[in-house]
């Protein structure tokens, strides 16, 4: 096993650089778990009668204590008192809670921020389960009251527009309506509370499976892992949860991500690790506090702590939405976007969140051309070349592949490239004309208008005339 053992360097963070971050749930667990463990222990041997000291009992001086107030929170007081309302649990149903990373390049650029991590963290106290599943920023969604957009818009929208629950309410909503399962809480966490959690717990074991660079925050040097089982510190957990720079990018960083959540929770539940939580606990949560935001209160937060400690590493499903669940295109504004494709997005939650089968229906046919007819999308086929008659002969091919196109017309303009608008989510469709046709790296712009009389309308482009593809 190789390890390597991280330098100290002067705490540097620039918050504002960092552009990912796992915000853990299992983290503020472990701190407030650490509290309770303190506060039950404060309270029994303060009220210790079995054996006669001799004395007046001495209480703990409550104002000077690092921590003391933080220690003394009500209970069924929120950690965080602006924010979406919480869905009721009841201790025995699963819950499920959205954790986000906020993007700070946007607050160096002085302006309002987007998401840049979404996961979901879910336990179920009857099954002793739990499960992970992350969800792309570049998602593209219906954001309720806004129409379609990236999903990591929704928290600054939120904000932007002071709706009820703010950033984090619209962000709670938007990924409710998106996969269709119930969000109890959410949970926010900065970057100096990660690192100095992962200090303060002994750093955390990593098994890297390839090679990999890591650029740790502030001035600190970059740092090249080969493939083996690390110790790291909280700066290169952070480097590691953080690197975009790998083969998969976002989906790549997603599993990172995961795999920290695991070493934490891991590095938490090791025999010598809960008497330290315990002494430190007061003056950690006190620390801590401060970079957390959620809705739980401090009571829920407890609950959730003992319940997660119970459930054994086998029985908690990682999922995530990966490129076999989304088709990469272009918004109209010219930004990279991935459209979902609703059953194998289905297939993946139902993986991580169910235990007695599907959670909602999926597609079970394999065929692509099967998939596309199920959709039963309006195309509209639109000349955006000089060739004349170029329209009506790509429409009379995609017929005969089986493609409900009800109109050919001419383009509003000349098009260089083959050009595809949705005017409504058709994935399966989307898919199909890309491979029939041959398109290569097609452009893709979602235009949203259910009061359009077509799904989908495909400018063909000079590539198309000029391609082999035509008889």
């Amino acid at each position: 096993m190789s390890q390597l053992r991280t330098r100290t360097f002067p705490r540097r963070f620039h918050l504002d650089r960092l552009t990912l971050i796992v915000l853990v749930v299992f983290i503020i667990l472990a701190v407030v778990t650490g509290w309770a463990a303190f506060s039950l222990a404060r309270n029994l041997f303060r009220s210790w009668t079995m054996t006669n000291l001799g004395g007046v009992p001495v209480g703990p001086n409550i104002a000077g204590t690092p921590g003391a107030a933080a220690a003394n929170m009500p209970l069924n007081q929120p950690l965080q008192e602006n924010g979406p309302a919480p869905e009721p649990w009841d201790g025995k149903s699963r819950v499920t809670v959205l954790v986000m990373g906020l993007d700070y390049r946007d607050w160096e650029a002085g302006e309002t921020p987007r998401t840049d991590t979404m996961m979901l963290l879910t336990l179920d106290p009857l099954t002793r389960t739990a499960g992970m599943l992350s969800i792309p920023r570049d998602m593209w969604v219906n954001i309720p009251g806004f129409d379609y957009g990236k999903i990591n818009t929704a928290y600054f929208l939120g904000e932007t527009y002071k709706l009820p629950g703010g950033g984090p309410g619209l962000a709670v909503e938007t990924v409710r309506q998106f996969l269709g399962v119930p969000i109890n809480y959410y949970a926010q966490i900065d970057f100096y509370a990660f690192e100095r959690f992962i200090d303060e717990i002994g750093g955390v074991k990593l098994r890297i499976q390839e090679p990999i660079t890591l650029y740790p925050t502030g001035n600190r040097p970059k740092v090249h892992l080969e493939p083996g089982v690390y110790s790291v510190g909280g700066d290169l957990a952070l480097a590691y949860a953080r690197n975009r720079y790998t083969e998969g990018g976002d989906f790549d960083r997603a599993r990172r991500q995961q795999e920290v959540i695991l070493a934490i929770r891991d590095r938490i539940l090791q025999y010598d690790q809960i008497p330290k939580l315990i002494a430190k606990a007061p003056v950690l949560y006190n620390e801590l506090s401060s970079g957390i935001r959620t809705n739980m209160t401090l009571q829920e937060a407890i609950q959730l702590a003992w319940l997660a400690v119970q459930i054994p590493p086998e029985n908690i499903k990682r999922g995530v939405i990966g490129p076999n669940a989304v088709e990469m295109a272009t918004s109209p504004d010219g930004l990279d976007i991935l459209i979902p494709i609703p059953d194998q997005i289905r297939l993946i939650r139902d993986e991580v969140f169910s235990t007695n089968g599907a959670v909602g229906p999926a597609a079970v046919a394999e065929d692509p051309k099967a998939l596309m007819q199920a959709e039963n999308a309006r195309v509209v086929v639109q000349n955006g070349t000089t060739v004349a008659g170029l329209a009506g002969r790509t429409a009379e091919f995609l017929r005969n592949e089986g493609v409900n196109v009800v109109q050919e017309t001419n383009a509003d303009n000349l098009y260089s490239q083959t050009t595809i608008f949705l005017y409504s989510p058709k994935p399966y469709t989307l898919n199909y004309l890309v491979s029939v046709m041959q398109l290569q790296n097609p452009r893709v712009y979602n235009r949203y208008d259910p009061n359009a009389e077509v799904d989908i309308a495909i400018a063909l482009g000079n590539d198309w005339a000029q391609s082999n593809v035509m008889p």
